[in-house]
């Protein structure tokens, strides 16, 4: 069972236990480790402890005292305030050190999920709370098998619609019709729906010329630019399939309407893509070294030659996030710039590698997906675009 694997972990990382906590199902993550039903009725606080060793152990509220009884352990059962904290020491007791989802500094904000006053309480039992992070990615980004294999099945799909997408950009302007980014979101979103992928409500990028210099840019039927002969066109999509626990796809790729592709386009693309594979060539030669990697690490090699180009202003996110059942996942990131993630690349997690450079009048951006096998093995899922586009 999970419990037991947890447990194992605990041990090797020297920690007493971990302990789960959540109100109003404010912390999904807690859900998802634990196998909970997170749409299962929840208003009360309730705690579960997973010790190194021994029994798990439980607290809960008298209105919903059967939250919990899905999983093993002693069930303590609080009504007053009072006797919640008291509970909770008293199934505290003997733990000097505990995970929990916190996040020092709150450096890692995907898994800032326990609010400050809840930290208080426990570290005012003279226990240390230490980030949950590290145990987080084993049990919650490293993919299964079956989990790699829908995030192939989904990337198969997601890129017959961007190249059907170019194709139904192509011709329209053949045909001289006048459209915007808006009509081709809508149209890869109707491709979604025959191919039986979702994005779980979050719209792809479509974006020309300037708008493409905007990272999170979406289009809307209210503001959105025509797309016309000479535009540079970027495509962002990411969907999974639409079915229960599929892993998401996410890619990137440039277009320019027209034959001649003006040699700026092509310069900043050269720039991007290089960065792009400098940092897959770099966690494959640590990883044939014996070496561990950290997310940090490959941030700082694509800036760094993105810097060494003479662009690092205007490289302004990280490069890369990780991806799960949520497109952006609770594994490591690449990311040197919004946070130093010292996580490290563990077998079986899946994450993007996507540098950009932005400026006002353009934006070019180059997204792959990354699997780390079980045997260490780096794959790229899906195509690497060598060039761009030519969309007529």
């Amino acid at each position: 069972m999970f419990i037991e694997e947890i447990q194992k972990k605990l041990r090797e990382f020297g920690l007493d236990g971990w302990l789960f906590y959540d109100f109003h199902c404010r912390d999904p993550i807690a859900y998802r480790v634990l196998k909970l039903d997170i749409k299962k009725l929840s208003t009360r606080r309730w705690y579960y402890l997973i010790p190194a060793e021994g029994e798990p152990k439980k607290l809960v509220h008298n209105i919903e005292k059967e939250r919990l009884d899905s999983l093993p352990g002693e069930k303590f059962i609080y009504l007053k305030w009072q006797e919640r904290i008291e509970l909770l020491k008293k199934i505290l007791e003997g733990i000097k050190k505990v995970a929990m989802q916190y996040s020092p500094m709150n450096s890692i904000p995907y898994i800032s999920t326990v609010d400050a006053g809840t930290v208080e309480l426990v570290r005012s039992f003279g226990i240390e709370v230490v980030s949950s992070a590290d145990l987080i990615q084993i049990f919650e980004a490293v993919l299964k098998d079956e989990d790699f294999e829908s995030h192939k099945r989904a990337g198969e799909k997601i890129h017959r619609i961007m190249d059907a997408s170019f194709k139904e950009i192509r011709e329209r302007l053949r045909r001289n019709e006048n459209f915007t980014e808006f009509d081709i979101q809508q149209y890869i979103l109707g491709l979604f729906e025959k191919e039986g992928i979702t994005s779980d409500g979050m719209n792809p990028i479509v974006a020309v010329n300037a708008n493409a210099g905007n990272p999170h840019y979406e289009p809307t039927k209210e503001l959105s630019a025509n797309i016309k002969k000479g535009d540079l066109v970027l495509l962002d999509i990411w969907g999974r399939e639409n079915k229960e626990n599929s892993i998401y796809f996410d890619i990137t790729w440039m277009g320019y309407a027209g034959t001649e592709i003006p040699e700026r386009f092509i310069k900043i693309f050269d720039v991007v893509k290089n960065a792009r594979n400098k940092a897959v060539e770099f966690i494959r030669k640590r990883f044939s070294e014996g070496k561990e990697v950290f997310g940090w690490e490959v941030d700082d090699v694509a800036r760094r030659y993105i810097k060494e180009m003479g662009y690092e202003k205007y490289f302004i996110h990280r490069t890369g996030h990780s991806i799960g059942r949520e497109v952006h996942g609770n594994g490591v990131n690449m990311d040197n710039l919004e946070t130093k993630d010292e996580r490290r690349l563990l077998p079986g997690i899946l994450f993007s590698v996507e540098p950009g450079i932005y400026f006002e009048d353009f934006g070019i951006r180059s997204e792959i997906n990354v699997f780390i096998s079980k045997s260490k093995e780096v794959i790229v899922t899906g195509p690497m675009q060598g060039e761009i586009v030519k969309i007529v």
